[in-house]
């Protein structure tokens, strides 16, 4: 699978343009700013600074005339990765405390609140086995969120402090 996400400077598909079909850490030698994009294959996250840093943005194929509105977002893009497709099974070990410590559970679908389900206040690490993930800060898919790839994560202090209350498949539908 091959993704291709096409930048604009300005809102509405507006302003020069800058095409990518790969990981890309910084777009400011392409362009000084992007305001609307056109995802036209695959899953990328979207990260408001470069080299994958700050806030990240979750965007699946469709038009994104104002992007920045519609997320709620203070600053552009500056920088993109491109979500490997996964077909398959997804697990996911979540942690109570840093270093897989505390209270664990193994995970195979979405969780739409860990307090609810697991009675699990806080999830401090995880281990990701099988499939992309998606962790949002507050229950319902809400808030912040961050992009989980197969990978042991022992700490979520590193993050910016985030608290992880939800979490996510990215399933292959949604190619």
């Amino acid at each position: 699978m091959h993704g291709k996400v096409i930048f604009y400077e300005d809102r509405n598909f507006q302003g020069r343009s800058y095409e990518c079909m790969s990981d890309c850490g910084d777009f400011s030698s392409y362009m000084s700013r992007c305001h609307s994009c056109k995802v036209e294959s695959g899953c990328w996250m979207m990260y408001d600074r470069p080299n994958y840093m700050g806030n990240q943005y979750f965007f699946r194929r469709g038009d994104y005339a104002d992007y920045m509105s519609m997320f709620g977002m203070n600053d552009c893009i500056r920088s993109c990765r491109m979500i490997p497709m996964h077909r398959g099974s997804y697990r996911m070990r979540i942690y109570e405390r840093e270093n897989f410590m505390g209270q664990m559970h193994e995970m195979m679908d979405d969780c739409d609140n860990i307090m609810d389900r697991y009675r699990m206040s806080h999830c401090q690490s995880c281990h990701v086995m099988d499939g992309h993930w998606l962790m949002y800060e507050q229950p319902q898919y809400r808030g912040r969120m961050w992009y989980f790839r197969p990978g042991e994560y022992r700490s979520f202090s590193n993050m910016g402090g985030m608290r992880f209350m939800s979490m996510r498949r990215i399933m292959d539908s949604w190619y």
